[in-house]
């Protein structure tokens, strides 16, 4: 049988997948710090410390919000990946507040790997970013023995009005805008419950950063959820603003399967890396299920918040859940 964009399984031809295959945050966190800081005073968020994206000031009301984002397949469907790779590095945009304007790909392929299949991961990708408010104009694409696909995105912001992960106050409600537990559906779940990870991974964060946007002044942090965990990313809004974050995890949405794999043992690769990221800075009075799923990896997680109360009935009406609270003390996490 010749191989097409409808019988191939992409997942056969990687090791690993999504944001799993991310360095593990402390190592990352040890090389950025090695890296010169900026000296131009128009890199509004760059390296020192690092975020979501960088930022740079073009004029007085306009900054240009940049990131980029890639990753090996963690899904069969050649349309779903490049769906799924689209709507992850667009996240980054709108998790600064900003909005979309313009994406290139990032590509990887071996050559063996049937046209039409890369042709979907191009097209879906397209429809993505065309969705998120911007167009794809360009990219770069080279051999390699697994694949590998992303996109470089631009964004624009107000310099005045751009989301960080530092700012989270005490007396904070902590709003997550998606389920969590993609890392583990998607190595060990149905195939039904494949699919409904599948849609949330493909579904924009471009809404849930709007409702936040209509009502800025009461939002304080904001980070989206991916391979680090909700605990991880949690971790960094704490750590940023010298806080300690408490998550319910009994209030946590998660997709259909999570919790029960989750129960019965199943853990990623990116589990212990995400418990080692956290490490002293963690208390945990969970459970060991509950804890896992906040160690999950996510690809193309929600945005995680930390807002006034009185934006949470704001927020609930698109989507956002109240998973915990930010409180005096810390900087530190604990999971209940």
């Amino acid at each position: 049988m010749s191989l097409n964009a409808d019988n191939i399984k992409l997942t056969e031809w990687t090791s690993c997948g999504g944001c799993a295959a991310k360095w593990g945050a402390s190592l990352l966190s040890e090389l950025v710090a090695d890296l010169p800081p900026s000296f131009d005073s128009s890199v509004l968020v760059g390296l020192a410390p690092f975020d979501d994206a960088a930022v740079y000031q073009l004029t007085d009301d306009v900054a240009l919000v940049s990131t980029t984002d890639f990753f090996p397949p963690l899904v069969d469907n050649p349309f779903d990946f490049g769906a799924i790779a689209a709507a992850n590095a667009c996240s980054d945009v709108f998790a600064m507040g900003g909005k979309v304007i313009l994406a290139v790909n990032i590509a990887a392929f071996p050559e063996n790997l049937p046209h039409d299949v890369i042709a979907a991961i191009f097209s879906a990708a397209s429809d993505v970013v065309t969705q998120a408010g911007g167009t794809i104009a360009g990219g770069h694409t080279i051999r390699n023995p697994e694949p590998i696909f992303g996109l470089a995105v631009q964004g624009v912001v107000h310099p005045q009005k751009i989301f960080r992960k530092v700012g989270a106050q005490p007396g904070d409600v902590a709003m997550v805008s998606k389920p969590i537990g993609t890392g583990l559906v998607t190595a060990a779940g149905t195939d039904v419950q494949k699919q409904v990870a599948i849609s949330g991974m493909k579904t924009l964060n471009r809404q849930a950063a709007e409702a936040l946007q209509s009502c800025s002044d009461a939002v304080h942090a904001v980070t989206d959820v991916t391979g680090y965990g909700l605990a991880g990313h949690g971790w960094e809004i704490a750590e940023r603003s010298g806080v300690t974050l408490t998550i319910d995890t009994s209030s946590i949405p998660t997709y259909n399967g999570a919790r029960e794999l989750a129960r019965a043992g199943h853990r990623t690769g990116g589990d212990p890396r995400n418990r080692a990221y956290v490490g002293a800075h963690l208390s945990a009075t969970a459970d060991e299920t509950s804890v896992a799923l906040c160690m999950d990896p996510q690809t193309s997680g929600g945005l995680l918040a930390a807002v006034h109360p009185s934006a949470v009935s704001v927020l609930q009406d698109h989507g956002f859940v109240v998973i915990g609270a930010f409180d005096d003390g810390g900087p530190h996490l604990r999971l209940s």
